[in-house]
């Protein structure tokens, strides 16, 4: 987010569309609690009122990107800047670019899903559905945000809704997830703000604007230091190996709508948050740690892997199986090419809307069954004909089936690595080898899954079921449909970021030449 990727013209006089977008949900939340209806009486009115503020909200986002935002400038665009708090340095300042863009819609998506999916919510239905609003907030500001510290209250702010979604509305073990889940990332968040604010004072003057500090050179003990902290800081949310240890007791506790929000959206901030920092701001140690990066990333994938077939729990297997997943978006960030770095973004938009599906129907058929204990499922394929096709589906999707957008992403990311001739034709070998081993294990733990619970003897013990209800097929249709599109027509998701992540990528390549002149002279 150098220099070249300000606009020269910051949108002045028009209508702030962005603030719009991340303070509308935040109005609905406001209002929800001040309603003069008892929610005993009427439990239902507030998930309306919600899906409400969700469906405009996404509308705007749809509009906005679709009408004002040019995909084919890696500019800095829509932007809004006003001084909020000058004695520290805070502004209310917000802008999008081919990075943040499709993130921002899946956002929007997900979370209007995921209000639709809490279709049945009747404890504390106030609590719940301000959370779920306030959660949309936080996550469009965390993706809008072109000021440290604004960025940095909108990260911390969205941790508080997803514990308390956990702790009241989850599993049996709902508070030991939701305490080990705060207690990771709230401790990652401190080397976050310490990074940030020693980078915002390591230059003639304070700043906090994200494209001020990218423009800053920034490498040396200095720059790794700084480095490291949002490594780590970032890759607590990614997750990364072995920081992950929280993701599969969240997702193990929490109900379906917010794993579709853990598993959709909060992984990929951690992802989009390397870009926007890491990769941006100190380029020059980014070369340098790629290696590094890539070796984490492969294990990640077999380590996840590995774990998934470990897993008796189809939510805590599918988790690790996003653990193996993001590690191929570590391998895209590494291999600091157009490739490489284009697939790691179309990785998290894919991956975000397979999880989501997988995980909402994992919850559709625990209705039904009141059972995630894959040993004690099974034959549900015949009294659930709709559900079994719309999970493999989903699984298909996982493991990277060819015309999906799984294949898409992780076949860029491949074309990255090998195309990255910073790196030895031994090392691109094994990064290929090992890496793909981690897709072979996947189609075997998911569809081994699929066999257990779907086929074979009919236990039992299992509750009477029905067959999905027209709302859990919308919404599941809503993200396997965009999977689809994606494997047959990737650009029309990679014309939406592609401008940018070939001035990240043109960048870096920037510094590797000026790099190689030095060491030269």
């Amino acid at each position: 987010m150098g220099a070249n990727l300000v606009s020269t013209h910051a949108y002045l006089g028009e209508f702030p569309w962005l603030s719009l977008i991340v303070l509308l949900p935040a109005l609905g939340a406001l209002t929800i609690p001040f309603l003069p209806i008892k929610q005993e009486e009427n439990p239902y009115i507030f998930r309306n009122i919600a899906i409400g503020f969700l469906t405009i909200d996404f509308l705007i986002i749809v509009l906005v990107l679709s009408q004002y935002f040019e995909s084919e400038s890696n500019d800095l665009q829509l932007i809004e800047r006003i001084s909020w708090l000058p004695s520290i340095g805070l502004e209310w300042s917000l802008g999008v670019d081919g990075v943040s863009a499709p993130l921002v819609a899946l956002s929007g998506l997900i979370t209007l899903l995921s209000a639709i999916a809490s279709w049945k919510i009747t404890n504390k239905p106030k609590l719940y559905f301000s959370l779920l609003l306030i959660q949309a907030s936080a996550q469009a500001l965390v993706f809008l945000s072109q000021d440290f510290l604004l960025f940095f209250l909108a990260w911390e702010l969205e941790l508080v809704p997803v514990y308390l979604l956990i702790a009241i509305w989850g599993g049996k073990k709902r508070l030991y997830a939701a305490t080990k889940f705060i207690l990771y990332t709230a401790l990652a968040s401190l080397l976050i703000l310490i990074s940030g604010l020693a980078l915002a004072l390591s230059g003639d003057t304070f700043t906090l604007n994200l494209t001020d500090l990218a423009s800053r050179t920034t490498a040396g003990t200095f720059g790794l230091l700084c480095y490291l902290g949002f490594l780590i800081g970032f890759g607590v949310k990614l997750p990364i190996f072995p920081l992950h240890t929280w993701l599969p007791d969240a997702h193990g506790e929490a109900n379906a709508p917010v794993s579709m929000l853990l598993a959709g959206i909060l992984l990929k901030m951690g992802g989009y948050a390397l870009i926007r920092f890491n990769v941006q701001m100190f380029p020059e140690t980014h070369i340098q740690l790629a290696p590094a990066l890539i070796v984490i990333g492969i294990v990640n994938i077999i380590y996840g892997a590995l774990n998934a077939f470990a897993q008796d729990n189809v939510k805590r297997r599918i988790a690790c199986s996003s653990v193996s997943h993001m590690g191929f978006v570590l391998l895209g960030i590494g291999s600091i090419n157009t490739l490489g770095i284009n697939g790691a973004m179309l990785q998290m938009i894919s991956h975000g809307l397979i999880a989501a599906a997988m995980f909402f129907v994992t919850g559709s058929f625990y209705e039904r069954t009141n059972t995630l204990s894959i040993p004690n499922m099974g034959g549900l394929a015949k009294a659930l004909p709709i559900t079994f096709a719309l999970f493999l589906t989903s699984s298909l999707a996982s493991l990277a089936l060819p015309g999906m957008s799984g294949f898409v992403s992780e076949i860029t990311i491949f074309l990255g690595i090998t195309s990255q001739d910073g790196f030895t034709s031994i090392f691109r070998s094994i990064t290929i080898l090992i890496s793909a081993i981690g897709l072979v294990l996947t189609p075997i733990y998911l569809l081994s899954m699929c066999r257990r619970v779907f086929f074979g003897p009919r236990i039992p013990a299992l509750a009477i079921v029905e067959e999905m209800r027209p709302r859990e097929l919308f919404i599941s249709l809503s993200l396997i449909i965009p999977t689809l599109f994606i494997g047959f027509w990737p650009k029309i998701a990679t014309d939406v970021f592609e401008s940018s992540t070939n001035a990240i990528a043109n960048n870096l390549t920037a510094h590797k030449v000026i790099a190689l002149i030095q060491l030269i002279n």
